[in-house]
């Protein structure tokens, strides 16, 4: 029996090489997996980032999965979503991705007014470190999803006041050349006399107000038309409050179409309101309460604009906000033998309201004339009390007030973008 020498048990100046060559290959995998791990965590960030340009961009507002879901009837899924979702996610693919397989898993879907997109995402990414340990690959994954509310589908029921208040001259500058020429403010289209205020403005130049209006008018179907998503998004209708005094009623100039184009020849009718001679009928052609009421019979039911089948309603309504009308009893401002002159009755725009139709109303801001008797006896004393009755005519946030200095125009354009831009409460 070998006896070994007394220190060999002891003696440990070997040990520290032994536990290296026991540990380096856990050390070096530890090392590797450190890197092979962090290179992996890029690229699923690359593929993140693809994920998310996919989701977004595959139902950006001007996307032609949009575009399909606005002609959809129902709910379901939208092929031309998938299909460009994957052409976007496929386009972020740059360097090493270029080379790495990558499994897609791809939904785009319509339910009511939303559209929801789901882009998944697997790919292996093969080891270089880690094979010590056995390990050839790692499989990294994830996924990205959008939501996008779809423009909702509307019909404009544009109310033109064209009563003979709307003859005043457009600006300062329009009312001061006619009151030089005729000493009115106001170009009255008086028929029994073939040189009136009328013949007078337009010979002079002079823009009024109604002329204003219809131009405004015509430019807003210009705006709708560049605003839409789909060809049948917004109808639009136009109506004035009649082409003559002797029977002054509502007018449809043009009934609600989707033919926006047609909507702006038609509006070219839209024009002051005649009348056969100076303070016919003592001038009651205003009839805001006869006006919204007749409005509140045409207008359809209110739906939600979730489809061309359920279109919200608007009442798009452009005035001065004085009427002028016949009411003896009901007249909420002093009457003479009858004639009431009074800001709008608001109680006959809570009719509409109740059904769901949204009144956007753009005040042309009546203007004062001091100088002018029949003004400051019967005008001037609720002067201050016009807006702020349109303004309670109005649905909350889409009231909008233009003085004769102002675009009205721009402020037409204004308040349609206000009323399509609006949040609207989905369930």
């Amino acid at each position: 029996m070998a006896i070994l020498p007394s220190g060999f048990i002891s003696d440990r100046s070997g040990n520290f090489g032994v536990m290296t060559a026991l540990l380096v290959v856990p050390l070096f995998g530890a090392a590797g997996m450190a890197v092979d791990l962090a290179h992996a965590l890029s690229l699923r960030t690359q593929l993140y980032a693809a994920a998310d340009a996919a989701a977004v961009g595959s139902i950006a507002e001007k996307s032609g999965a949009v575009a399909a879901a606005m002609t959809m009837s129902g709910n379901g899924t939208i092929s031309l979503g998938k299909d460009d979702a994957r052409s976007i996610f496929m386009s972020q693919m740059s360097g090493e991705l270029t080379d790495v397989h990558v499994d897609l898993g791809i939904d785009v879907t319509k339910t009511a007014n939303k559209l929801n997109s789901l882009v998944s995402f697997s790919a292996t990414v093969p080891t270089t470190f880690m094979r010590i340990l056995g390990r050839d690959s790692i499989t990294i994954s994830g996924s990205a999803t959008a939501e996008y509310q779809t423009a909702a589908f509307m019909d404009f029921y544009i109310l033109l006041d064209n009563t003979p208040s709307m003859g005043v001259g457009a600006t300062a500058t329009d009312v001061s050349k006619l009151q030089a020429k005729t000493g009115c403010a106001f170009a009255c289209h008086q028929m029994d006399q073939s040189t009136n205020n009328y013949t007078i403005a337009k010979s002079l130049g002079v823009a009024m107000r109604i002329d204003v209006v219809r131009q405004a008018t015509q430019a807003l179907t210009d705006t709708a038309k560049i605003e839409r998503v789909s060809s049948d998004q917004f109808r639009m209708g136009v109506y004035t409050f009649g082409t003559k005094a002797e029977d002054a009623k509502l007018t449809t100039i043009s009934s609600p179409t989707s033919d926006l184009t047609k909507v702006k020849n038609y509006t070219d009718a839209v024009d002051l309101m005649t009348i056969p001679y100076q303070n016919y009928n003592q001038d009651q052609l205003t009839s805001f309460d006869s006006a919204l009421t007749q409005m509140n019979t045409i207008i359809d039911p209110a739906g939600d604009g979730t489809s061309n089948i359920s279109p919200e309603k608007i009442l798009f309504f452009v005035s001065d906000g004085v009427g002028d009308s016949y009411k003896p009893s009901t007249c909420t401002k002093k009457t003479t033998g009858g004639r009431c002159q009074e800001p709008i009755d608001t109680s006959f725009c809570k009719p509409l309201k109740d059904r769901g139709v949204k009144i956007a109303v753009l005040y042309t801001t009546y203007l004062p004339l001091p100088s002018n008797d029949w003004y400051n006896k019967w005008i001037s004393p609720f002067q201050s009390e016009i807006p702020t009755k349109m303004q309670a005519c109005a649905s909350p946030g889409l009231y909008f007030e233009v003085t004769p200095t102002q675009g009205i125009a721009d402020a037409m354009k204004a308040l349609f973008l206000k009323v399509i831009r609006a949040p609207r409460i989905t369930s």
